[in-house]
């Protein structure tokens, strides 16, 4: 069996939505609108009578209501193969080695330890790590040397240099 989890909406107002154009036939409730029961703002919808004009129904309308969302720009990365990745990876190693789980007795004590873990490595990813921005043309190979290979070409504009 198909569930689609859909219910017939309420209406805000009751009227009809559908309007004849011969007098002998009577105006009735055609145009139906289906919704999310479980939405606490989605189970509504609105008849707009005034919007009629010259077609012979009334439209359907729901609010859908759109929260404001944060849209990250900037983030920290270390770039594959570099430098900063291998200091990264020699300080984790040495935080590692330096944890002390000779006494962990019990879970308060293991937390303690993976906390103090879990600091020392957004300390060492912060130390090592750079903001880059993020735009639709971000890639993560993109590096130092594709900006001066790309300024060197913006100044001369020669096609050896694009290359």
């Amino acid at each position: 069996m198909f569930q689609t989890h859909l219910k017939l909406s309420k209406f805000t107002n009751y009227v009809p939505t559908k309007y004849s154009n011969n007098q002998h036939n009577s105006n009735s409730v055609i145009n139906l609108m289906f919704l999310r029961p479980e939405s606490l703002k989605l189970d509504s919808h609105s008849i707009h009578l005034d919007w009629k004009l010259i077609l012979d129904y009334a439209l359907l309308t729901v609010n859908i209501t759109i929260f404001e969302e944060y849209i990250q720009t900037k983030k920290y990365t270390i770039v594959k193969n570099s430098k900063e990745e291998n200091n990264f990876i020699n300080n984790l190693i040495k935080t590692i080695k330096r944890l002390n789980m000779e006494n962990i007795q019990n879970k308060e004590a293991l937390e303690h330890i993976m906390q103090t873990f879990a600091e020392c490595i957004k300390r060492i990813w912060y130390k090592h790590s750079k903001i880059v921005n993020i735009t639709k043309y971000f890639k993560v190979w993109w590096d130092d040397n594709c900006y001066r290979d790309l300024e060197k070409y913006r100044q001369t504009k020669r096609i050896d240099n694009w290359k």
